[in-house]
């Protein structure tokens, strides 16, 4: 399915946002990546500044997330038979493969947001905490802990931190922690997970 040029002017922004930063990137530079004219004001009869756009990506990832957590609890439900160590690795992988596919808006976040408190504001309560709550939520209903009584938040936030630690230190440093490859990750992942959740 082809992108609407308003899609492609989003998209093409934040991958020039992520790789040049926000500040060295021409409203020019976007309308020729996203197939534009450039110079010609394509970009403005769809946003009225260049900080518009980027507000639009955060707006666009903020209403992702809340489908894919939504989606992903009620996908889940299918594999509660399967064994929970499975489970927890999948989840794991699920996990990474978020932070690999919001790589370029974490790129920004990093290098330009603090000019816009507010969009650090909206991708913390529109991306982030949606995130860790629905791994919260995700553990809770798992019928090996039906009826325990754990502080499932501040559970997620240490076992989602440990996900996104993983996927920074390999981004930032151009290897994994001790060359641990993904798959021995989330099976290290899974199980100190069901460590810690065992724990009477």
């Amino acid at each position: 399915m082809s992108r609407t040029t308003r899609e492609r002017i989003v998209a093409e922004a934040l991958r020039l946002f992520a790789d040049r930063g926000y500040a060295a990137t021409s409203v020019a530079e976007i309308e020729a990546a996203a197939g534009l004219s450039p110079g010609a004001g394509g970009l403005y009869r769809h946003f009225p500044s260049k900080q518009e756009v980027l507000a639009a990506a955060v707006r666009e990832r903020i209403e992702r997330t809340r489908h894919q957590v939504d989606a992903t609890l009620a996908e889940s439900e299918q594999f509660k038979s399967k064994p929970l160590d499975l489970r927890l690795r999948m989840t794991c992988h699920a996990g990474i493969s978020k932070m690999r596919e919001e790589q370029d808006l974490i790129r920004v976040l990093f290098r330009d947001l603090d000019q816009f408190p507010h969009l650090v504001a909206d991708l913390r309560d529109g991306v982030v905490n949606p995130l860790y709550e629905g791994i919260a939520s995700w553990l809770s209903t798992q019928p090996e802990f039906q009826g325990r009584d754990e502080d499932w938040e501040a559970i997620a936030a240490i076992l989602g931190g440990s996900v996104v630690n993983y996927w920074l230190a390999n981004e930032s440093l151009y290897e994994t922690p001790v060359k641990t490859d993904e798959r021995r990750f989330a099976a290290a992942w899974a199980r100190l997970a069901m460590g810690l959740l065992n724990q009477n």
